[in-house]
């Protein structure tokens, strides 16, 4: 028999199955009958980090009935072919970008998870773990905050503990933070420092190529005194699912460049007076940088199109009556 109804938050995840937590108390959950039959998307069932009601049954375990409303989410382009929005995790404050130095640090995968970051409604910040994997960790700071303007840039060692309490000190009580990064950059590592004891499996790092070895297989969300940390499997790939709206954001540079270009609709290529092409020219623009931008525009376009061709089939599936007679 159903207890009355409580609100608890999604703690971890295991495909369609769910730990949802009050306080100290876990419940293993799936959603209702009802639940099922009334989602359409990926987006309607929960995701690490969402706050649902649900009812307990005995055992420990229990019942999602209702998601409560998201403030913030962050999602990606499901690999593959088809045209499907994943969600990662929800109701985030702070996305931590966590990227390691050393040999494996990738500016264009930064670019990519920023402009990403921005799209959740939350806060990004740069972590720069293993920093003790670099002679000159000053000058890799400088060359990030370049590359993502406005976004406040950490240099750790989870190790040692060398600046994660600059880190911990920068975080407002009662914040939800998510770690995101490849697998191997320290993300299960960092988790454990913040919280000063284990709390995410770690796994050593492989001495021939200074990469970590890939630990996190399920997202889960951990209380760390006042506040939250998702940590959140590598991702191999990230395929942008929005982000159009904060291009600028990522690339404030480009923009502001293209400006001040002599032709109002200029494409950058080989126009006269282009500000774009000659600041490539005297250096002071990565040819690399532009190029991640118009790919990553091409990127965005290119899903808008495919979700429209999507939701235009999905809204002519439902206009199709023997489609709905299949339903009833």
């Amino acid at each position: 028999m159903f207890q009355q109804t409580k609100t608890g938050r999604v703690t971890a995840q295991f495909q369609h199955l769910y730990t949802v937590s009050i306080g100290e108390n876990a419940y293993m959950c799936g959603v209702s009958g009802k639940f099922r039959h009334d989602a359409e998307t990926e987006r309607d069932f929960p995701v690490i980090g969402d706050y649902v009601e649900f009812q307990i049954r005995e055992y420990d375990q229990g019942t999602i009935h209702r998601l409560l409303e998201r403030r913030t989410v962050l999602s990606r382009a499901a690999a593959g072919n088809e045209t499907r929005e994943q969600l990662i995790c929800a109701n985030v404050d702070y996305l931590l970008i966590t990227m390691a130095c050393g040999h494996d640090f990738n500016m264009r995968r930064l670019e990519r998870y920023t402009l990403a970051a921005w799209d959740t409604g939350a806060i990004p910040l740069i972590i720069l773990t293993k920093a003790d994997q670099t002679d000159d960790i000053e000058s890799l700071i400088e060359d990030v905050t370049m590359t993502a303007p406005g976004i406040d840039v950490f240099a750790v060692n989870s190790i040692t503990g060398e600046g994660v309490n600059h880190l911990r000190a920068s975080i407002p009580s009662e914040s939800t933070l998510a770690l995101v990064g490849s697998s191997g950059v320290g993300k299960s590592t960092l988790t454990n420092a913040l919280a000063m004891k284990p709390l995410a499996e770690t796994q050593t790092v492989r001495a021939q190529d200074e990469r970590g070895k890939h630990t996190t297989t399920h997202r889960e969300l951990f209380q760390i005194d006042d506040f939250y940390v998702i940590d959140t499997p590598g991702m191999r790939e990230f395929g942008l699912w929005d982000g159009g709206d904060h291009l600028d954001e990522t690339f404030r540079d480009i923009e502001t460049l293209a400006a001040s270009c002599r032709f109002r609709d200029c494409t950058h290529l080989k126009e006269p007076g282009c500000a774009v092409q000659q600041a490539i020219t005297d250096g002071t623009l990565d040819a690399k940088r532009y190029a991640n931008y118009v790919k990553l525009e091409r990127e965005l376009k290119y899903v808008e199109k495919r979700q429209a061709e999507a939701t235009r089939l999905a809204e002519k599936k439902k206009r199709n009556p023997k489609t709905a007679s299949k339903r009833t």
